[in-house]
């Protein structure tokens, strides 16, 4: 979906969102509150310039704006792989924009994500998936690693993980797989301003992913082994 036809439909009540170089950025009316939105378009790479911009909006809304929601738009292929990138380390550049919507979380700031059209790997990871909850369009492209890459990687023949994938949301690309592990809140079809409304009165801080990856039967071990280690933990302490 267009990313203005998404977000006349997201806030039907106003916004001031502009697009600048793939970068989204502005504040729009939900409800009664205002939002802050921040996100990308076009398939965008994550390279260090648009990681900055997302990090400072974020960070400028917890000093200017306290408790105000923040909408994470996302739309991008991943991390931009540049030699450039790289050196001026990408990596520091994406951990701190995952650390400033911690920060704005944890200062009670109700953070959604909104997977809209492609989320890949690092991309997604340091945005959609740091926020309270992510949610995504039916026809979302969501991935961390395609499967040809991904038998590069492991040394599995591309045959195995495709027949894997059939069975296993772990191995299998889309917003359904998503869903079913958890790491994708709900679907949204239909009135998207309702839902972006109802998404933020019921944001919870506390992360359920594994839960909800279990409850489905996507991740059916993740949850337990997280519990059996954390019981370890408190035992090993008492």
């Amino acid at each position: 979906m267009n990313w203005k036809e998404l977000v006349n439909q997201l806030f039907p009540q106003g916004h001031d969102i502009a697009e600048r170089e793939c970068f989204l950025s502005g504040s729009a009316q939900v409800g009664h509150q205002t939002v802050t939105v921040i996100g990308t378009t076009e398939h965008t790479p994550i390279g260090i310039e648009i990681a900055q911009a997302q990090a400072q909006a974020v960070l400028a809304t917890v000093r200017d704006y306290p408790g105000r929601p923040i909408v994470i738009l996302v739309d991008t292929q991943g991390q931009r792989l540049r030699h450039r990138d790289e050196m001026l380390g990408i990596n520091s550049y994406m951990a701190h924009l995952g650390k400033c919507i911690e920060l704005a979380r944890r200062r009670g700031h109700k953070v959604i994500g909104l997977v809209y059209d492609q989320a890949l790997s690092g991309g997604f990871i340091t945005s959609g998936l740091m926020a309270d909850a992510c949610y995504a369009l039916p026809d979302a492209t969501i991935r961390v690693m395609g499967l040809p890459a991904m038998a590069r990687i492991t040394k599995v023949p591309l045959e195995r993980l495709t027949e894997l994938a059939k069975a296993n949301p772990v191995f299998a690309p889309g917003a359904e797989n998503y869903f079913l592990m958890g790491g994708v809140q709900a679907l949204w079809q239909g009135d998207l301003a309702q839902q972006m409304q109802e998404a933020l009165e019921k944001a919870d801080p506390h992360d359920r992913r594994a839960a909800l990856g279990e409850e489905r039967g996507g991740r059916r071990l993740a949850h337990g082994v997280m519990q059996a280690v954390m019981n370890d933990g408190i035992a090993g302490t008492a």
